[in-house]
């Protein structure tokens, strides 16, 4: 053990450090299956713990990783050889839920899913929801400003957040923990860190904003002819079903037939339809939510808004619904592939995919594009398969990205930057915006320890 390391390994006792040979097991991260390079595995148990390494770190010029679920779609987290990796893997309490107050105090390591289910026993609901809820922890939901299924009523991971601690890059303890809505006690220090994907300072503990827990639950798939019809049936549910529509998520054709293959998920619906929209409502009212529901779709399919629907009526029906916009493994069969997640109006949507499925069309002659996302809040995810080998990544961002600009839409929707995305910041902030990240990393982390090579390009 070097030096350094025993210095380390007594920060955080016995058993808590692990060497090169001792990782070698880990993946780098879910997209990377690759074994994990580092120059040591840290796994504190406490913020003190935390303050201590940082605190090593900083003195030592130590560049460190923080580590949660290892979900992260850009690279935010994937360490090289010279690197510590802070894992908040043994951070996952949950300390506190104020049932008067509706918050819940849990630590960065907390998974998402296990807060969802230990705030429902008590009857309430903690809405940030997305497909790697079994996975991913709270302090990377922070980091990463997490968004999901459910932003179109309960806003990103940043409006779910009440207060937050956060250690600085010199072992400083940030404590932030405000349990109010309303806080305007000067500069709302939580915002700081909250998106800054690990490279301002490290989220240790939270104070989560609860909901209660709904009383009824609507889901739907169903079949559109059009894009007109899409837009038009997320306005004819955002008016007609009394504040309840909580998701929206639009696939195109593409994605819907690729996912539902030979080897994929059962088809609830014809696979040759141009549109798919699964949605959901949540309500305080069964009888009375279940009526309203029906009788909007059934009014939705006279209208001509859709063309064919399911409604689930159990909850393996439901689940299996939910699964087709999920999980999406079964259309990734000829690797390399790449994943995307963009921001854009609604209203320009399908003229920038149809310029992406140009682009990839020209681009490669059996290349492969498929669209799907948050449509609501106006967020898009694409899968590009080049279906060659090879190296085809700087080529499918271009087919991405370049189109973007034009309709002043974002690189990066809830993913983040990273290290995959940072050449194409540029497009998606002024040259002004970038200066002003500098010098508030500058100034948080002037010896560049955490996270260094993220984000800022």
């Amino acid at each position: 053990m070097t030096h350094s390391n025993s210095a380390l390994s007594e920060l955080v006792g016995d058993g808590r450090l692990l060497e090169p040979d001792s990782i070698a097991g880990r993946a780098t991260s879910y997209w990377n299956s690759a074994p994990m390079q580092a120059r040591a595995l840290l796994l504190p148990g406490t913020t003190d713990e935390v303050a201590g390494i940082l605190k090593h770190c900083n003195e030592s010029a130590q560049s460190l990783i923080t580590q949660g679920g290892l979900t992260n779609c850009v690279q935010a987290v994937e360490p090289n050889v010279d690197d510590i990796v802070l894992s908040t893997e043994k951070m996952s309490g949950i300390v506190d839920i104020d049932k008067v107050g509706g918050t819940a105090v849990v630590e960065a390591g907390a998974v998402l899913q296990t807060v969802q289910e230990a705030v429902a026993k008590e009857g309430f609901c903690f809405p940030l929801d997305l497909g790697a809820r079994g996975s991913c922890t709270i302090g990377g939901n922070i980091a990463t400003n997490a968004g999901g299924i459910n932003v179109l009523r309960y806003g990103m991971m940043r409006n779910l957040v009440l207060g937050l601690e956060a250690v600085m890059a010199d072992g400083t303890v940030m404590s932030s923990m405000n349990q109010m809505l309303k806080n305007n006690a000067g500069y709302d220090m939580k915002q700081v860190f909250i998106g800054s994907e690990g490279t301002l300072g490290v989220v240790t503990r939270a104070v989560l904003r609860l909901f209660p827990k709904p009383a009824s639950r609507q889901d739907a798939l169903v079949a559109m002819d059009s894009i007109d019809s899409v837009i038009g049936m997320l306005g004819k549910l955002q008016r007609e079903l009394a504040g309840n529509l909580s998701a929206f998520e639009i696939m195109w054709g593409a994605y819907y037939r690729a996912v539902t293959g030979e080897n994929g998920h059962r088809p609830p619906l014809s696979r040759d339809y141009p549109f798919y929209v699964v949605f959901q409502a949540e309500g305080s009212d069964p009888e009375v939510d279940d009526a309203r529901f029906e009788r909007v779709l059934g009014d939705a399919m006279e209208e001509g808004l859709i063309t064919d629907a399911v409604i689930p009526k159990s909850a393996t029906e439901t689940r299996a619904i939910w699964e087709i916009r999920e999980n999406f493994e079964p259309a990734l069969v000829k690797p390399p592939y790449y994943l995307y997640d963009v921001s854009l109006p609604i209203r320009d949507m399908a003229a920038y995919v149809s310029a992406v499925e140009e682009n990839v069309a020209r681009r490669w002659s059996d290349g492969m594009c498929l669209a799907l996302g948050h449509m609501a809040d106006g967020n898009l995810h694409f899968f590009v398969a080049p279906g060659e080998e090879g190296d085809h990544h700087a080529a499918s961002d271009a087919c991405v990205y370049e189109p973007l600009r034009q309709y002043g839409g974002s690189i990066s929707a809830e993913h983040g930057i990273g290290l995959e995305k940072i050449s194409w910041l540029p497009h998606s902030k002024s040259a002004e915006e970038i200066q002003m990240m500098r010098v508030l990393k500058q100034s948080l982390d002037p010896n560049n320890i955490l996270n260094p090579g993220r984000v800022l390009p």
